[in-house]
């Protein structure tokens, strides 16, 4: 083995593991030992254990063998592909004599929720790591197809919602031509070529291949059969899926992006009930994820519905894919997507200088660069405040007069805290920039101002499309529910047995706790339809 070179990312914090937490974790698991140079798992591997180390020394390094952090006495190994069964990103190597307890997955699945204070320790430090990863260059998937293919666009767009580390290379930029000469035969079809873990190429795969290749995709049958559907897995999905779940519905869960939702991707949020000091997104989501699959939720992305048929005793609901579901009852939780902004060639550079989400990729690359952050709401708001901790020079752009009319106070505050320049009554008719990175955005009143990336957070419309006239739906597309159609409770659409939850309802408050609680309140009422039935 060469010798690695200097870790090239900042690795989070190492937590260590209590005498009574390693004594717990040996009732369930097996000691082990191995020698300097060993190789306990490898970049591709796809069945491995949770590693506690008890004596000596582990070295993680990534794909080019480089080193990306140690791990002694009482450390552990590991990530968030353990939990989700996804295929390993990264090498481990003994680099002392080492003795350990290895754990198998779902050993270590249900021990987490046994055990609070050794699963705050343990999924912390998993959400950590799988963000650092997310900024290691040459990790995880690589990409490689140019900005104006479609299906490359969906890839990408697939993978940063599962918070995947990824390489994008574009054949089409003159300072990658190995790029160029990787997809040269390659036709329209056959696009993007992308590489695993492992060295295994999958020409023109779709989201649901790689899934299910990276080993976190359910291969669903023809057909499937379950108590209780959740269309989409954003937070009031997840919450439907786990009290479901744990209550005795055989509960399955279709999402046709990433599990989490937009909320996933949400850098901080700070209102949610019982944590004073806020959580991410991608810690909230983890969680209960994680949870829905410990009461044996079954979840299956990427799935797309694309129609629901109300039936006599089961809906069904039909997947791309010549799938179907039939299900006694249905919670429709597809949340909203990203409004774009309405100028011309806006794809040229959306995943390159555009983006709707501000997450670790996206902000190592705009460290010390002029960045623009576009809306008016919170998520805005949380964007700015994060990009510029990281040390962008940001400015928020709204339409509306006083920001103070759409975002909380404490949000505001914070933007003064970090000296965010706040620019009112300020809307980008265009973009100026060559070859996929923005130069510069023309505002409304004709002013230019300079920008080398855009953080969009526009508001959103309803994911409804798919329903056309089955339930009633307001001008806007939300599902209207509750007394606006005459029934009886706040979540019943207009088809008994389906109900809908958190921000595609019409009506709802938009917040991520408020989402949780409608999914769970949601299979009171799923329990109340079926035993009428």
């Amino acid at each position: 083995m060469k010798p690695p070179t200097e870790s090239r990312i900042d690795a989070p914090p190492s937590p260590t593991l209590s005498a009574s937490q390693l004594a717990r974790l040996a009732e369930l698991g097996e000691e082990r030992a191995a020698d300097t140079g060993q190789v306990l798992y490898q970049v591709g591997d796809r069945d491995y254990p949770f590693i506690a180390v008890i004596e000596g020394e582990v070295m993680i390094l990534d794909t080019a063998g480089k080193e990306i952090v140690r791990h002694g006495p009482s450390g552990f190994l590991g990530e968030l592909n353990l939990l989700s069964g996804q295929t390993v990103f990264v090498t481990a190597v003994v680099t002392q004599p080492l003795r350990y307890i290895a754990v198998r997955r779902e050993a270590l699945r249900a021990l987490l929720y046994e055990d609070g204070p050794l699963s705050d320790v343990v999924l912390s430090a998993f959400i950590a790591r799988r963000e650092a990863l997310q900024t290691v260059p040459g990790l995880g998937l690589e990409i490689v197809g140019p900005r104006s293919s479609t299906a490359t666009m969906r890839m990408l767009d697939f993978a940063r919602s599962n918070r995947l580390p990824l390489t994008w290379r574009d054949p089409e930029r003159a300072d990658d031509p190995a790029a160029a000469a990787l997809v040269g035969g390659l036709d329209e079809t056959r696009l993007p070529l992308v590489r695993l873990p492992g060295g295994v190429e999958l020409q023109g795969p779709s989201p649901g291949q790689v899934s299910r290749a990276l080993g976190i995709g359910r291969e669903l049958a023809p057909r499937e059969e379950a108590d209780l559907l959740v269309v989409g897995a954003g937070p009031a999905g997840l919450g439907a899926a786990v009290y479901g779940a744990s209550e005795g519905l055989d509960t399955l869960v279709v999402e046709s992006t990433g599990l989490g939702g937009q909320a996933g991707v949400s850098r901080r949020i700070e209102n949610y009930l019982g944590f004073p000091a806020g959580l991410s997104g991608s810690e909230l989501t983890s969680r209960a994820v994680t949870q829905a699959r410990k009461f044996n939720a079954r979840l299956a992305t990427p799935c797309r519905a694309i129609m629901l048929e109300p039936g006599d005793g089961r809906h069904t609901v039909r997947l791309e894919g010549e799938r179907e579901i039939a299900a006694r009852a249905v919670v429709i939780a597809t949340g909203a997507q990203y409004r774009r902004l309405p100028v011309e060639d806006l794809d040229q550079y959306e995943g390159i200088s555009v983006f709707y989400a501000a997450g670790p990729p996206e902000a190592q690359l705009c460290g010390a660069e002029r960045v623009a952050v576009v809306g008016g709401g919170n998520s805005a708001g949380q964007a700015a405040v994060w990009l510029a901790r990281g040390g962008a020079l940001v400015t928020l752009l709204h339409r509306r007069a006083n920001l103070r009319e759409t975002m909380s106070d404490y949000l505001v505050r914070e933007l003064e805290r970090y000296d965010v320049p706040v620019r009112d009554r300020s809307e980008i008719i265009a973009l100026h920039g060559t070859d996929g990175p923005v130069e510069a955005v023309i505002l409304k009143d004709g002013e230019r101002l300079r920008f080398s990336f855009l953080f969009l957070f526009l508001g959103a419309l309803p994911c409804t499309e798919w329903l056309e006239d089955v339930v009633a739906r307001d001008d806007d597309g939300f599902i209207l529910t509750g007394p606006a159609v005459g029934a009886d409770t706040l979540l019943q659409t207009t088809v008994a047995g389906v109900f809908a939850v958190g921000d595609v309802r019409s009506g709802s408050m938009k917040r991520c706790a408020t989402a949780v609680g409608e999914g769970a309140w949601a299979v009171q009422l799923v329990h109340a339809h079926i035993a009428a039935r």
